[in-house]
């Protein structure tokens, strides 16, 4: 079997492939594609932790236009490695602080009951495009100062920038021609945040300061890219997936709805069960020895997050949805020095969200036949999720 992450039918379902790959080729050459995709729990794990075999340097992304020594240009920290990458991160941290993200939770909730509210009061919504498709985007843009006005079509930009068209081996020309284009604005939003700086995160990276080192308005534009991709696509789809797989198992949610398990359970065990990061790529910068084969230096190596948190080895019976499970060996964030910056606030916006949705809605019901999946390398979750609910009185 071969593992193709462009072909459309491994987008819709990839759990099957994974297994596969894990009980008889966990270490998968790709000759055509040229990669090699690692699939059990212990080697993603590994070469996470191990940043000096398996670099970020060329970017995470397999697709041939974002990979090279030019990544960090649109993936900020997620394509440097150290000491580059702890300088920045470092700086970055000054500006996106936990105290920043705590002080946003209010708002947070506001937005919650802003946006959904009125769409769950029709008694027929999508959950992705009436909400959990511009929710994220609105927390992200709040953060970074990105005025109300702008937001309908930096959340256009965005979702243009993970789709792949069927056949093509990289990013379309429409995504290319997005991603300058919110270059160019992320250039204007600094220069005006520097003429009038805000309580905002993009005033904050023009500020931050480690003795004397300051970011370059490259690196803030590099970040800002970094965070309407990665803080907004991965939490719309965990949302999203969220709600899918509480319609398909409903025994496992109705203890979230009478109390007995947490939200906060609900989201991580979406997060291990069906995570929207599904691979992130690295390169080979020596050869390495893995379950008795020889990855040459030079190499791409695609790991497999979706597959590792499917592996029986750590999750017992690891394809059923369950609430209760110890989900601490999950690795929907990463692991090591490159440990998702961003986990927290998804954490926070995925548990306010839910929790409100629970608060208000006494039963839901997902049209699945209607459901239509996003078609992505590496973020799977749903494009359009129509929904039923009952509101409470």
């Amino acid at each position: 079997m071969r593992f193709d992450p462009y072909d459309y039918a491994i987008q819709e379902d990839p759990y099957p492939t994974y297994a596969w790959l894990r009980a008889n080729d966990p270490v998968h050459h790709h000759e055509e594609a040229g990669f090699w995709a690692l699939s059990r729990h212990d080697d993603v794990a590994a070469a996470f932790r191990d940043d000096r075999v398996f670099s970020n340097r060329m970017g995470v992304s397999i697709d041939k236009v974002a990979w090279g020594e030019h990544a960090h240009h649109t993936m900020s920290i997620l394509a440097l490695d150290a000491p580059q990458h702890m300088r920045l991160r470092s700086l970055v941290a000054k500006g996106f602080t936990p105290k920043r993200v705590r002080a946003l939770e209010p708002r947070i909730a506001e937005l919650v009951r802003e946006t959904l509210d009125p769409a769950l009061e029709r008694g027929e919504l999508d959950w992705v495009t009436d909400f959990a498709g511009r929710f994220p985007m609105d927390v992200i843009s709040e953060l970074m100062g990105v005025p109300a006005e702008d937001r309908d079509e930096v959340r256009r930009l965005a979702d243009l920038l993970v789709h792949r068209e069927e056949g093509l081996r990289d990013v379309p020309e429409a995504g290319m021609t997005a991603a300058v284009e919110l270059v160019t604005y992320y250039e204007k939003l600094i220069d005006a945040k520097r003429l009038q700086p805000g309580d905002d995160l993009t005033s904050a990276l023009l500020e931050a300061d480690v003795d004397g080192d300051r970011l370059k308005q490259a690196e803030i534009v590099a970040f800002l890219f970094l965070m309407v991709v990665a803080g907004n696509e991965t939490t719309t789809k965990l949302l999203g997936n969220a709600l899918f797989h509480g319609h398909e198992n409903p025994e496992q949610v109705r203890d979230v709805w009478s109390g007995e398990v947490p939200v906060e359970a609900w989201v991580e065990e979406t997060l291990r069960f069906d995570n929207s990061t599904q691979l992130l790529a690295r390169y080979v910068a020596t050869d390495v020895k893995i379950r008795g084969r020889t990855v040459p230096a030079g190499s791409q190596a695609l790991l497999l997050v979706g597959s590792a948190n499917r592996d029986e080895d750590v999750f017992p019976h690891a394809d059923r949805y369950d609430l209760r499970r110890d989900t601490s060996a999950m690795l929907g964030f990463g692991l090591g020095r490159h440990y998702c910056l961003g986990a927290h606030l998804a954490r926070v916006e995925a548990r306010v969200a839910l929790a409100w949705f629970v608060d208000r809605v006494a039963h839901h019901e997902v049209d699945v036949d209607a459901a239509r999946r996003v078609h992505s390398v590496n973020v799977r979750g749903f494009k359009e999720l129509p929904i039923r609910v009952e509101v409470r009185a």
